[in-house]
């Protein structure tokens, strides 16, 4: 799924739409309007306006019932999603990033604070390195650039799951973010 409609763009600018969306893409499972509430904070109802009008862009769907019809489930309308806004300086996708970057930063302060109740509660097994951050400045033509991001999403998918619906034991959800901008800083 590739979004390049401005309109669809703005669509995403809300933290609950974003949120929806990585579960989705990322798992390839069904939820919910209820099990996305509460992974986002809002209200059933309020999700539920939120995922039609993500399905009004064709970003998700409603998917197959579990037995119970009473709840509709949703599922992601593609395997993987990309923004392309072709590149205008004051496009939309900043804003979505924004929104992804708070996201991201969410999910480390919470990470932050469940590490410190364990090791105030000497239940910390975890290893050091648990948590990774590199940066880097390169200097990449536009082959390179659309080489590398080949490369990068190649190596990322060798380590999805086959089959979302079955972790292998030992496993932990880990939250990524990779992500390559223009520094035009001299």
């Amino acid at each position: 799924m590739e979004i390049t409609d401005p309109k669809a763009i703005r669509a995403l600018a809300h933290a609950a739409r974003l949120e929806v969306i990585s579960e989705l893409y990322s798992t390839q499972v069904s939820r919910t309007a209820t099990e996305l509430a509460a992974q986002t904070g809002l209200t059933p109802s309020a999700m539920s306006y939120h995922l039609r009008a993500l399905q009004k862009w064709g970003i998700v769907e409603p998917a197959a019932t579990a037995g119970d019809a009473r709840e509709r489930r949703w599922r992601a309308a593609g395997s993987e999603f990309t923004i392309n806004s072709g590149g205008g300086v004051a496009s939309p996708e900043f804003a979505v990033l924004d929104l992804e970057l708070d996201a991201f930063r969410r999910r480390v302060d919470a990470y932050a604070k469940v590490r410190d109740q364990r090791r105030q509660d000497s239940e910390s097994t975890e290893s050091p390195g648990l948590v990774v951050l590199s940066s880097n400045l390169l200097y990449l033509t536009p082959a390179q650039r659309s080489e590398l991001t080949a490369k990068v999403f190649g190596l990322l998918k060798e380590y999805e799951l086959d089959d979302p619906e079955h972790v292998p034991e030992g496993a932990e959800r880990m939250a990524t973010m990779w992500s390559l901008i223009p520094d035009d800083r001299k």
